[in-house]
């Protein structure tokens, strides 16, 4: 089953966590086992953001964080953070539109 894995966080580093999510969504979907990611800022508290991966499983969700790339990402993207990061992970019920 499809899931995907949410991480909410905030940052007052807006270009260094940009450049550090360009890098990354080229290698996670590029080789790694990710399909997609979206970045979506709160509107009503700018600097939080939840990202949101898509994967075909959750056993492909957990090869990926295998990777020791994933590990370096973790790594820098935590020191990036004000808040956070906090993850979930959802299975996809039903997808609409697209």
């Amino acid at each position: 089953m499809a899931i995907i894995q949410s991480i909410e966080f905030a940052t007052e580093q807006r270009s260094e966590m940009h450049d550090l999510m360009t890098r990354r969504t080229a290698d996670a979907i590029g080789t790694g086992t990710a399909q997609r990611s979206t970045l979506a800022e709160d509107t009503s508290h700018p600097g939080r953001f939840v990202l949101a991966v898509a994967f075909e499983s959750a056993e492909s969700a957990a090869l990926n964080s295998e990777r020791p790339e994933t590990g370096a990402f973790a790594a820098e993207f935590s020191a990036l953070c004000s808040d956070g990061p906090t993850f979930r992970e959802f299975d996809i019920v039903a997808v609409f539109g697209e």
